[in-house]
């Protein structure tokens, strides 16, 4: 066999190795995001079931107890359950992320849609209604809205939702207008369909994986949200359990007891890496998908 048919079956076989490593790393960057999530979601939802004990159950020979068999991830300076107040505050943090997104993600897309289809006066007002929204200083609008009467979280998810509308809206109005140009949209209006019909049956089908994969990651900005409001005593108030309010409560025995501060930072921090890593993997795939057809 000659050095050249030598040298083309070592690349070939390089070739394949390369190809491998990227299959198996391209797979963990999925799968295992995903699998952190199925993990919190699940522990979340399922909180009431689980061996756990009341994460607002006080015990004095428990305070500041390092982690072990009987507390996981130890227990704060209360004597109460850290792994049991954690998973109970995921709770409240994921429940305050999709709500505040399924917000921005209803009326911002609706107001996006309707402004980059009509467009003239349409969108002249919806997207000026939009830039003065984000000319509104985030942190002042929050707490506006959550000094208001009615539930705590309610009022969370309402404020985090109203910030994420004018994002939604561009991104709908934007796609919309690539979208309304479509032989496909064009072809509908020579049928003289009505314009409900083109946007429902046409334009929104085209505008949900885009949109979706945003508000995947809108979610880890909303959770990130929630936790800095509940950090400064504008989310649910004590003795619920948020890992906002969970790390300001404990951040005085940082030195004395850090893993009162690091286990429910810890998984803020993996939940919020995750849903972004997910995030960017399903985009990806949905880029690739869009170039094969």
């Amino acid at each position: 066999m000659s050095a050249d048919v030598l040298e083309g079956l070592e690349a070939i076989a390089r070739t394949e190795a390369r190809r491998r490593r990227r299959s198996i790393v391209d797979f963990m960057l999925l799968w295992a995001p995903i699998a952190w999530l199925v993990l919190v979601v699940g522990a979340a939802a399922l909180a009431d079931w689980l061996p756990l004990p009341s994460p607002n159950d006080q015990d004095l020979a428990d305070i500041l107890a390092t982690p072990g068999s009987v507390h996981l991830f130890g227990g704060d300076s209360l004597g109460r359950d850290v792994l049991a107040r954690t998973i109970f505050a995921l709770r409240i943090s994921l429940v305050a992320g999709v709500g505040a997104v399924a917000i921005g993600l209803v009326v911002g897309g609706l107001v996006g849609t309707l402004a980059g289809y009509f467009g003239g006066r349409v969108e002249s007002v919806a997207m000026g209604a939009m830039d003065i929204v984000l000319a509104f200083p985030p942190l002042v609008l929050a707490i506006a809205i959550t000094s208001g009467a009615g539930p705590a979280l309610l009022k969370v998810i309402l404020a985090i939702g109203v910030l994420f509308v004018p994002a939604f809206a561009r991104i709908a109005r934007a796609n919309t207008l690539v979208f309304g140009n479509k032989e496909f949209v064009l072809a509908a209006h020579a049928m003289g369909m009505r314009h409900s019909r083109i946007i429902l049956s046409e334009i929104l089908p085209n505008l949900v994986p885009p949109l979706l994969v945003y508000s995947l990651l809108m979610v880890a900005v909303a959770i990130v949200a929630e936790a800095s409001l509940s950090f400064l005593g504008l989310s649910v108030p004590p003795p619920a359990p948020s890992l906002g309010s969970m790390i300001a409560a404990e951040q005085r025995n940082v030195l004395d007891a850090p893993f009162v501060v690091f286990f429910p930072a810890a998984v803020l921090f993996l939940t919020v890496l995750t849903l972004n890593m997910a995030g960017e993997q399903v985009s990806r795939r949905l880029q690739v998908r869009e170039q094969l057809l």
